[in-house]
């Protein structure tokens, strides 16, 4: 299950990936689409959130950061 770790509030834009970068803030990509590369990430908002081993970090519904653990197989 996961749990929230912090609010964030992000509303996403069509044609980027989020995602959680090592630093622990929010970053965005665009996408690669038909052939076109995808563009350098950028930073959406810092957070810099300490992640603990063992954890996903993601972008929920809602625009906050949430964590679920990982099953290792």
């Amino acid at each position: 299950m996961a749990e929230k770790v912090a609010k964030a509030g992000v509303t996403r834009t069509e044609g980027y990936l989020y995602y959680i970068d090592k630093q622990g803030d929010v970053s965005r990509a665009k996408m690669a689409r038909g052939g076109k590369k995808g563009g350098k990430p950028e930073k959406v908002l810092k957070l810099g959130i300490k992640k603990q081993p063992g954890f996903l970090y993601y972008l929920d519904k809602k625009g906050d950061v949430s964590r679920a653990k990982m099953v290792n197989a």
